[in-house]
């Protein structure tokens, strides 16, 4: 008769798993390394674009804008007050798609994106988390609502262009392809040959996630404050992290191949 000191049970697929979780609760272990392409929400996770530029003032700037071209009624009150440029950009596309009206308010807001783009500040462990990610072999990619003029010009000014292109996949005329449509997510998988659950989708926004989401890309979320991890939490987000360093520690001590 074994006693209860010396029993030993025997080990199933449960108390695997039960010792994984044990060793990576938050399961970004699991994630990451699973990763054989990374993709970037660009404004968050790598930046703060309207650090110095302020994303209100320039969503507020484009309905004053509109409403001096007598164009008041062309949004709803919560439009009017989302204070969310990108909010603002696809109400209009959703009444006149295609329009110069579209084209003109678009134009405005990547001449504001630019001017962000020079205050603009770096997420903290962003750049050398890219580096890092880069050099042990995962390839990474932008998929983001944002011009990707702006993204470039910030890149480059980063030292960062060579990690990412030619692979930046922004806003285009397609607006209502906008991010929760996974439109840009997928472009990035076709063009780099990627199946969507060898990628890892990066982003800070519930259109992040559901954009991922209906790509079938797991999931990283990026939350720098706690309000922003409420909202990623009530979308369905299950990995979040508060800082990007968790990730880099793990890739510097990863045995390497």
């Amino acid at each position: 008769m074994t006693s209860d000191a010396t029993r030993t049970e025997p080990v199933t697929r449960e108390t695997e798993n039960d010792q994984k979780n044990l060793d990576d609760p938050d399961g970004l272990k699991e994630l990451i390394s699973g990763a054989r392409v990374v993709l970037w929400d660009f404004d968050g996770p790598i930046c703060r674009l309207f650090a110095g530029h302020s994303a209100e003032r320039v969503a507020t700037d484009l309905v004053e804008w509109l409403e001096g071209r007598g164009l008041h009624g062309l949004l709803t009150e919560p439009e009017r007050e989302s204070l969310d440029p990108h909010a603002v950009l696809r109400a209009v596309d959703r009444r006149h798609p295609g329009s110069d009206l579209v084209a003109e308010l678009e134009a405005r807001l990547t001449q504001e994106e630019m001017l962000a783009a020079s205050s603009a500040r770096p997420t903290p462990y962003a750049d050398p988390l890219i580096r890092t990610w880069t050099a042990v072999g995962p390839r990474p990619a932008i998929a983001t609502n944002n011009s990707p003029r702006v993204v470039r010009t910030y890149l480059t000014d980063r030292g960062l262009l060579g990690c990412f292109a030619p692979h930046i996949y922004g806003r285009t005329q397609q607006l209502s392809r906008l991010k929760p449509d996974p439109h840009c997510i997928n472009r990035a998988l076709n063009a780099m040959g990627a199946a969507p659950d060898s990628a890892l989708m990066i982003g800070d926004t519930p259109s992040d996630f559901h954009a991922a989401t209906a790509a079938g890309v797991p999931f990283l979320g990026y939350a720098r404050n706690e309000g922003k991890g409420k909202v990623l939490r009530a979308a369905g987000a299950t990995v979040i992290l508060p800082s990007l360093e968790p990730v880099l520690a793990l890739l510097r001590t990863a045995p390497q191949a």
